[in-house]
């Protein structure tokens, strides 16, 4: 069997980045990758500016507590004002420019208004509360580089340098289709023997929370001829075509004779539990060119692992976007796991108010509800079992499925 990582690496190192890229909006740009990176066009902030509502002032005209000084002008962000007076202060709000020849600002609740002057109770330091030009950003700096994945931040730090419109990587298509006689779809009659199809959801699901676009095909008969058709429409259009059940070797399964006559499949055996079987190969469309294709396990949770472990990193790099691992962080676990398999388990867990991490109590491939519960998963290596207090490596479902 095959280890997870010398899988990704096999997946990964055959994978290319789309070559197709579009220009979008910046406020359209969510969860897209950047295909050519973003500098500044200015410095941010463009001029010196107060970050508090207060007095600008000179230092060397408050030597002392309680220096009374007339009030020159009142500045509003937005607002240039006029060059500092000597020995005057200017009314000043957050955001507002920062007038000439001030070299401090003084926060309002330091000082007490007197008419057309204001009292400063405190002797202030040379540059408080003022935000130098450029301390953020400067002219010309890369802010964001190619390859970056564009989360609501990012999007902030795009516009705050004038970036209206953004260059990013086409989306990835993904076809999805399920294989199964035994699958139905909810609100169907539920016939004996057969199951509601979950996969389809949750794979959806993932595909499109990682921004691209799904064409759902439905769930395939267990034919060979119509798995086989069913491969030839994914393959038209879609750059990945992503399959759950059927990637097993019994009469019923089709799916591995259906990839070879439409094209190449390689079935690993991977060592990770929940998640043993996936397959990798490609498809031919009718103009020579190929679809890649992942054949997910059956099992629910199974699917759902390996999608997150195998598939994510795969629709990433084809948009461009690093390969790098999701960060596992050492937390304490707070149950025992004595008896741990020989492959590499990931187990669902969640973290508790003790600031430790809480087992479900059944780790099957079956039990979609383990999935909901948690809101992660213990990466344990193989052979290792797990005491009370042990510190273990926790993979958040926010690393895994973003």
């Amino acid at each position: 069997m095959l280890t997870l990582d010398e899988a990704l690496g096999r997946l990964l190192s055959s994978i290319r980045p789309l070559a197709e890229t579009e220009e979008v909006s910046t406020f359209d740009a969510l969860g897209r990758v950047l295909a050519a990176a973003v500098s500044s066009a200015l410095d941010v902030p463009p001029a010196d500016n107060t970050s508090m509502d207060g007095y600008a002032l000179r230092c060397a005209d408050v030597p002392a507590e309680g220096v009374l000084l007339p009030v020159s002008q009142r500045i509003p962000a937005g607002v240039v004002g006029l060059p500092l007076e000597p020995g005057t202060a200017a009314r000043i709000f957050t955001g507002a420019q920062v007038p000439a020849g001030a070299d401090a600002v003084v926060m309002q609740e330091q000082c007490e208004s007197a008419g057309d002057a204001v009292r400063v109770n405190v002797v202030p330091q040379l540059g408080q509360w003022i935000r130098r030009r450029g301390e953020d950003v400067q002219h010309g700096a890369e802010v964001l580089p190619a390859g970056t994945r564009l989360t609501p931040q990012a999007l902030g730090l795009a516009a705050s340098v004038g970036a209206g419109r953004l260059t990013v990587a086409r989306r990835s298509r993904v076809a999805l289709f399920s294989t199964g006689d035994e699958l139905v779809m909810p609100g169907q009659p539920l016939k004996p023997g057969a199951i509601y199809n979950s996969n389809r959801f949750t794979l959806r699901g993932m595909i499109q929370a990682l921004g691209c676009d799904c064409n759902d095909l439905g769930i395939v008969p267990d034919r060979l001829d119509a798995t086989r058709a069913a491969l030839r429409e994914a393959a038209q259009g879609n750059d990945l075509i992503v399959t759950s059940g059927g990637v097993s070797v019994g009469e019923e399964d089709h799916l591995r004779p259906a990839v070879q006559a439409e094209g190449r499949i390689d079935l690993w055996q991977i060592a990770m539990k929940p998640g043993k079987p996936l397959a990798f190969g490609e498809v031919r469309r009718a103009d020579g060119s190929n679809a890649w294709f992942m054949g997910l396990p059956g099992n629910p949770v199974s699917s759902f692992l390996t999608f997150a472990l195998a598939v994510r990193p795969v629709l990433l790099a084809l948009q461009g976007a690093p390969a790098a691992a999701p960060r596992a962080a050492p937390m304490r676990a707070d149950f025992d796991w004595p008896r741990p398999d020989k492959r590499r388990e990931f187990l669902r867990a969640r973290r508790n108010a003790a600031g430790g991490l809480d087992l479900f109590a059944n780790q099957s491939s079956g039990v979609l509800t383990s999935a909901v519960w948690a809101d992660g998963v213990v990466d344990n290596p193989s052979g290792q079992a797990i005491r009370k207090g042990d510190m273990v490596a926790f993979l958040s479902f926010a690393e895994l499925l973003s």
